[in-house]
């Protein structure tokens, strides 16, 4: 595979660069305040990524806790744009139709694609989407983790309390189902409840690090305590796993991360047994699928007590990796990949942005933010034409 580098300034949004901070613990404190001396942020691509990107008609969205970014990789001709905005610790995603939610250190900041902005946005022309702030709900520091929607509910995983929650206009979170092993609920991480996955629609598929009833309890057994289970009958699918993440149901296969092996396999429906498909360069976390690819984020894993006696952190350092990483989901070949150097050294989520080439998110413009309204359709009459966006019910 032939690669491109791209390499920008610190501070720069629209580029491949961008300064970042390093973090301790397996999900690492908010990233501290970026200052003039932090190393840019650099990515090597291959060269058919960013037209992979384009014939599929996607872009991407990773969430980087450590460096407190989320990214948008988009394709830019010959190269990848990465597109930062800065959150506090962002970890999952979820994405419905038009709707975004992004989780945090302390909140959920939810979305929605606006097309009336879109015009205003430099490059004119370029753009196909505008991800403006619509809420912001405060849950408390509960580790949160993946997400996702179903209906118009907002389910996620949080980690803290070892259970699966919803929001709520009243209270910090509503729980909606915890282990069967998990005897209370607890803010003290009991089983490392991380990965959410639907099927048909619904919540499904958990994972976690062990079958832990105690405080922090996962961490006795991490390399290979993990385990997936099934949320609707609390069986235990698979054991023995190393850390596993990101379960998903998908073109009729129970997929699941071996974050620990870098591994990404899926669950054989006759044994019941993990089938690995590829061992990869990174701890694999973040996993979403477009046609016959998966799309898998690789994190370099640091030196810590946290990632010690795991196969991926017992490989050498120039031998880990952290970007993403595009697999053929039959014959588990490598098809593309981009890679983070320097700053950047872990991801948590992988979205894949269906029919948005090259979308924005904006949560740091006031002025755009502030002159932006959103009506119903049923008051638009009463808008004055010049006012009027060509998106419904957008001025």
């Amino acid at each position: 595979m032939s690669l491109s580098r791209q390499v920008a300034s610190p501070g720069c949004a629209e580029a491949s660069a961008h300064p970042a901070d390093r973090s301790d613990g397996i999900n690492g404190p908010p990233a501290p305040a970026e200052t003039s001396a932090a190393p840019p942020l650099r990515s090597v691509h291959t060269t058919n990524f960013p037209a992979l990107l384009d014939q599929l008609g996607i872009s991407l969205l990773v969430t980087t806790y450590q460096a407190g970014k989320l990214v948008v990789l988009r394709a830019d001709q010959d190269h990848v744009n990465t597109h930062f905005r800065n959150f506090s610790k962002p970890m999952g995603l979820a994405v419905a139709g038009d709707r975004l939610a992004v989780g945090t250190l302390l909140e959920i900041g939810e979305f929605h694609n606006v097309p009336a902005v879109i015009p205003k946005l430099e490059p004119i022309g370029r753009h196909d989407a505008c991800y403006l702030p619509r809420s912001s709900h405060v849950t408390g520091d509960v580790q949160i983790h993946e997400m996702a929607w179903v209906g118009d509910e907002l389910w996620f995983v949080n980690t803290r309390f070892s259970c699966l929650c919803t929001r709520s206009a009243i209270h910090n979170f509503v729980p909606r189902w915890r282990p069967q092993f998990v005897s209370a609920l607890a803010p003290e991480d009991r089983c490392h409840l991380n990965g959410l996955g639907l099927r048909d629609g619904q919540p499904r598929y958990v994972t976690a690090l062990a079958e832990s009833d105690q405080p922090a309890g996962w961490r006795a057994n991490k390399k290979d305590g993990g385990i997936l289970m099934d949320v609707t009958t609390n069986a235990v699918l698979l054991r023995g796993l190393s850390m596993p993440h990101s379960p998903r149901w998908y073109d009729g296969r129970l997929w699941v991360l071996e974050s620990g092996a870098g591994g990404v396999g899926f669950v054989d429906p006759h044994s019941g047994r993990y089938v690995g498909l590829a061992e990869l360069p990174g701890f694999t976390r973040g996993l979403d699928f477009c046609g016959p690819l998966a799309f898998i984020g690789l994190s370099q894993v640091r030196e810590s007590a946290v990632f010690s006696g795991i196969a991926i952190a017992e490989r050498a350092l120039q031998e880990r990796a952290c970007g993403v990483w595009v697999l053929n989901i039959q014959t588990g070949q490598t098809i593309a990949f981009l890679r983070f150097e320097e700053a950047v050294q872990e991801i948590f989520a992988v979205q894949v942005l269906p029919g948005r080439r090259f979308p924005d998110l904006i949560n740091d413009n006031a002025q755009l933010i502030s002159d932006s309204f959103v009506l119903p359709d049923s008051v638009l009459d009463e808008v004055a034409g010049s006012y009027r966006g060509p998106g419904s019910g957008a001025c």
